[in-house]
């Protein structure tokens, strides 16, 4: 009976926050691509400072060019995009310093990109950052956390498998 509960907590995946700053819901995200979910389930911080960080352990599968998102699996196969602010992938990867590259395997916590967040709140339309899972099917995906979060430390979502 306790290997069922061992088992249990196993498929269940505390995701931290990527960046410091307020919590909002992602429907509250001033962009239909994310409001809709039609990236998938999810969260999104309004950052006040500080890199932007990895919510997992896992590997990072995708660096956008332009240092605007980032795509990490998780070591039990959650798929998460961050996007840092709204439409700054027209910024061409002005405010963005990448720390990390593809297929480097990373820890929760760690720092994935240095965000200017002074120039992306003069730059883009948004610094809201939303992060969602995008291979979400047959998961459930559970915001945790109202307020403020802490980059690296607050656990912002729950991802349960099965």
């Amino acid at each position: 009976m306790l290997s069922n509960l061992f088992k249990k907590k196993d498929k269940e995946e505390k995701v931290l926050a990527p960046v410091s700053g307020q919590l909002m819901p992602i429907e509250q995200v001033p962009d239909p691509v994310f409001s809709g979910k039609m990236m998938g389930e999810g969260i999104a911080v309004m950052p006040d400072s500080g890199s932007v960080v990895s919510p997992v352990d896992g590997t990072v599968v995708m660096v956008a060019d332009t240092g605007h998102a980032i795509g990490i699996r998780s070591a039990q196969g959650t798929e998460f995009l961050i996007h840092i602010g709204l439409e700054t992938v027209a910024l061409k990867g002005e405010g963005f310093n990448v720390l990390v590259r593809q297929d480097e395997k990373v820890t929760a916590g760690q720092p994935l990109i240095e965000a200017d967040w002074t120039y992306l709140g003069e730059n883009a339309n948004s610094t809201v950052t939303p992060i969602v899972v995008t291979n979400g099917e047959g998961k459930t995906v559970r915001p945790e956390a109202e307020g403020t979060c802490t980059a690296g430390e607050t656990v912002i979502m729950t991802v349960t498998a099965g």
